[in-house]
């Protein structure tokens, strides 16, 4: 069974993916975030500054990443999935390459070369939708539970969650939207996959968010493009 975790970030995709491979014994397995990608494709520059291409860029190295972290793995439960590499730039295409208080003021002008971006991304998410298609066998979709804060980030993060649903419903791969805390997942995910546990759920969520300390977990109100 391969089995990826999506939702936008800030959704708890992490926590939640390595407390199931605790839970469960599932392999877990990920890919770098845009921000530690970002050092080595584009020293000196942050997120925020990276241009259209660039972001191209950085999408194509985490997709690269991704496949052979999974390409090895018999059985897994992924954080994240290629649709996420390309989901966060196609957004950016709608909704203007830095979301900001502008975007909530319907202010964004679709310039050429955003409209080329556009195209640049519509060709790469079919690359991203192949590779979904051909490797996952189900999807477990982390809904926004929490008040999405008032300003530009609010609608990119509502966009990305929209369209990694419609994405996944237009590739017909399965899918189930489990939502509540920690525990509840785990224990709705084993039985919609008939997974049995081979440790307490209290106890698979504290090696999580013990080992969750290594990564840069995003806190709400905050992007990483996780």
């Amino acid at each position: 069974m391969k089995i990826a975790i999506s939702g936008t970030y800030s959704t708890g995709k992490t926590t939640t993916t390595l407390a199931l491979a605790y839970y469960t014994g599932l392999p877990r397995t990920h890919a770098k975030t845009m921000r530690e990608i970002l050092p080595k494709a584009l020293p000196g520059k942050r997120l925020e500054d990276a241009t259209g291409p660039e972001l191209v860029q950085l999408g194509f190295r985490r997709l690269m990443e991704r496949s052979v972290r999974e390409s090895h793995l018999e059985d897994f439960v992924s954080d994240g999935s290629s649709l996420h590499e390309w989901v966060y730039g196609m957004v950016r295409t709608e909704l203007g390459m830095n979301p900001n208080e502008e975007t909530d003021k319907g202010n964004i002008v679709l310039t050429d070369d955003l409209k080329y971006l556009k195209e640049v991304m519509i060709n790469f998410g079919a690359v991203a939708k192949d590779y979904a298609k051909e490797t996952y066998d189900s999807f477990i979709h982390l809904p926004v539970e929490f008040p999405l804060v008032t300003d530009g980030h609010r609608p990119f993060r509502s966009r990305s969650n929209d369209l990694l649903l419609e994405t996944i419903q237009e590739l017909d791969i399965p899918y189930y939207v489990v939502g509540g805390t920690i525990a509840e997942r785990l224990e709705k995910i084993s039985e919609i996959y008939r997974l049995e546990p081979i440790i307490s759920v209290e106890e698979a969520i504290r090696l999580a968010k013990k080992e969750s300390e290594k990564f840069e977990i995003v806190q709400e109100g905050g992007e990483n493009d996780n």
